[in-house]
C-alpha cells in the first residue's frame, strides 16, 4: 500500500432552520455505512461562523461536505454559497444544495456560484430518506473528497 489513510468521521455541515428535517436527516444518515459526524447550524450566519471557526464555534472541524439550505434566517443559502466560494479557504468544500425550491432561477444561481449539485427535497418521508442516503453514498463513498489544509 502506498498511502496510508488515517480514518476519522467524515464531517458533515447541515444548514438548516428546519428541525423535522434536521431529524429526517439525522436518521437518514444514522443507518448508513459511513462513520459520520453531523453539526447542524439554522441560519446563514451561524453557517459562516462555523466554518470560520468564529465564536462561539472555535473549536469547529472543517467539514468535508456542506448540506445547504437555501431559504435561511439572517443570511440566505445563497450568500452563504458565494461568501464560501470566494474565501479561498473555503472554496473547495463541496457544498451540495438540499432545498425545497424547484425554481430555476435558484437552480441556476446556484450552480453560477459554484455549488457542486442541486437537490430538491421531496415532501415525502421515504423519498427523502432515499435522497439523503443517495447523497450520503455518492458523496461520501464514491467521490474522493478534497484533504484538510495541511494533512
Amino acid at each position: 500500500m502506498t498511502g496510508q489513510r488515517t480514518f476519522r468521521p467524515i464531517e458533515i455541515l447541515m444548514v438548516e432552520d428546519n428541525p423535522g428535517d434536521v431529524r429526517l436527516t439525522r436518521e437518514a444518515l444514522k443507518g448508513g455505512k459511513v462513520w459520520n459526524e453531523i453539526h447542524v447550524v439554522a441560519d446563514g450566519v451561524a453557517a459562516l461562523d462555523f466554518l470560520r471557526q468564529k465564536a462561539p464555534y472555535e473549536a469547529a472541524p472543517r467539514p468535508d461536505l456542506v448540506l445547504l439550505d437555501l431559504n435561511l434566517p439572517k443570511k440566505d443559502g445563497r450568500e452563504v454559497l458565494a461568501s464560501m466560494k470566494a474565501d479561498p479557504l473555503l472554496k473547495a468544500i463541496p457544498v451540495v444544495i438540499l432545498t425545497t425550491s424547484q425554481a430555476e432561477e435558484d437552480v441556476v444561481r446556484a450552480y453560477n456560484l459554484n455549488c457542486n449539485c442541486y437537490v430538491t427535497k421531496p415532501v415525502d418521508f421515504e423519498q427523502f430518506t432515499r435522497i439523503v442516503q443517495a447523497i450520503e453514498q455518492f458523496w461520501l463513498t464514491i467521490v474522493t473528497l478534497p484533504p484538510h489544509p495541511g494533512s
